[in-house]
């Protein structure tokens, strides 16, 4: 975990809600797909979460959605405007897992931390599937950047404006090695109940710190324990997952 003043690179909207945010500073920390950064809002109490999308150097990107008071304000930086970051959090996926053939789940804002992933993947020489879940066309962003990688790209939009309709469980593939995913609770759990083999399932839950000492976010798991979702998260191996009524 390091924190550290980031500039502001540049900023643009991919859609009506969701932004895309490059900063420029030291990601070091930063050892993995799937971490995530800790922003700290000038005049905001809490420090916002946000996975890392990609990462080449000193830039560090973040895709996010406009949903209150503290991204509304990110929204607002300008290119040369500073703010600390918290990066090195959580634990990320584990590549050696994937096989061959891994799958890679994403929806809505669960898409970013997926990115990074593909491209590591695709680096190490894997054949990479994707599919990417939305509500409907005009909430689709980055399948360009996922097939320019030379992922098996698949969309899904609930209304079926885009790609095949209803849920990212409809447009599973007949064969994949292992399952990386992220996205809303009931997405993920549908994966859950879906897949044929093992997977890595990334978890959003409200956190006061982000570097468990607060354990304000902890969920239990399989053997009885309980695990901090920005600790020992935000990625959980599916035999150790127990979800909750």
């Amino acid at each position: 975990m390091k924190d550290s003043i980031f500039t502001v690179h540049r900023q643009r909207a991919l859609t009506d809600s969701v932004m895309e945010l490059q900063l420029r500073g030291d990601c070091s920390a930063i050892t993995c797909p799937g971490q995530f950064v800790n922003l700290r809002l000038e005049g905001l109490y809490l420090r916002r979460p946000i996975s890392v999308c990609n990462l080449d150097g000193e830039l560090l990107t973040l895709v996010y959605k406009i949903v209150g008071k503290g991204t509304v304000q990110l929204s607002q930086m300008q290119p040369g405007q500073t703010l600390p970051v918290l990066t090195g959090l959580g634990n990320g996926y584990d590549t050696a897992l994937a096989g061959e053939r891994p799958l890679l789940i994403g929806g809505g804002v669960g898409v970013p931390p997926l990115y990074l992933l593909a491209r590591t993947l695709r680096a190490e020489g894997k054949t990479v599937q994707v599919i990417l879940g939305f509500n409907t066309a005009s909430e689709c962003f980055y399948a360009e950047e996922f097939q320019a990688l030379g992922c098996e790209l698949r969309i899904t939009t609930v209304d079926g404006s885009a790609g095949t309709k209803g849920f990212v469980t409809a447009a599973l593939p007949e064969a994949y090695s292992h399952v990386y995913t992220c996205g809303p609770e009931p997405m993920l759990r549908a994966v859950y109940k879906s897949i044929q083999t093992g997977g890595s399932f990334s978890f959003e839950k409200r956190m006061g710190c982000g570097f468990g000492a607060c354990m304000g976010c902890s969920c239990k798991t399989v053997t009885g324990g309980y695990k901090r979702i920005c600790k020992e998260g935000p990625v959980l191996q599916k035999e150790e997952i127990l979800w909750e009524d």
